[in-house]
């Protein structure tokens, strides 16, 4: 049995919708492995601090890293340049007008030291479903009626979990990004999770919090 680096066994999920505590995390953040993408698992999942991320074909990797990367909306930060590109009304934004071609482009986005997309078919049709069920939402970025950028997550009511973005154009993921911060600042929402760290997202106010502090914000005791 394959054996991470604090010296335990993997965790095996069953058919049971449970998590191991987050606590059980190797240092990658790497939690459990299995189960399935059901509606009912990843909400529970979602709620727990815990997300899935996984290469098309593997088995499904449970991740709850340490730290956590977050925005807290009211620590967004615009350069002068956005600024200006906002003031411009360079962009349009939307919100769940095409939730599906959002996940789409975001599925073929190439990422630096990644082989293919984690966005699956399967995956695809689990978020799907969260959207039908108001837990998945879209962040749509237009210029010249066309679809030039955006990004989707999920609303847990308090903190939106950002999962992935795509920009066909300069600056139109910052665009949709910022302005999902802007929304969130005016709903009070306490955070969006942005679960790894990237220079980009550090580059927008984001910064890296410890687990048991997100844990504590996802659950309202912070």
């Amino acid at each position: 049995m394959k054996k991470d680096s604090y010296n335990r066994p993997l965790i095996f999920l069953t058919d049971e919708i449970a998590f191991p505590k987050v606590e059980l995390a190797d240092e990658e953040g790497l939690l459990a492995v299995g189960g399935d993408l059901s509606t009912e698992r990843l909400i529970l999942a979602y709620k727990s601090g815990i997300f899935p991320w996984f290469n098309e074909g593997s088995m499904i990797l449970w991740w709850s890293p340490n730290p956590r990367m977050v925005l807290f909306p009211k620590r967004i930060k615009i350069s002068k340049s956005m600024r200006k590109v906002i003031r411009n009304d360079e962009f349009k934004l939307t919100k769940n007008h095409c939730f599906e071609a959002v996940i789409d482009q975001c599925a073929k986005v190439k990422r630096q030291g990644q082989d293919g997309t984690w966005i699956s078919k399967e995956m695809k049709e689990a978020y799907l479903d969260l959207h039908m069920l108001g837990y998945a939402h879209s962040y749509e970025v237009w210029q010249n009626e066309e679809l030039v950028g955006g990004l989707y997550g999920i609303d847990l009511g308090h903190i939106f979990c950002g999962e992935s973005m795509f920009s066909f154009v300069s600056n139109a993921s910052k665009f949709a990004f910022i302005q999902l911060a802007r929304e969130l600042q005016e709903k009070n929402y306490t955070l969006i999770d942005c679960q790894l760290y990237t220079s980009h997202l550090e580059s927008l106010g984001a910064e890296e919090i410890p687990r048991k502090k997100f844990m504590g914000f996802l659950k309202g005791t912070q």
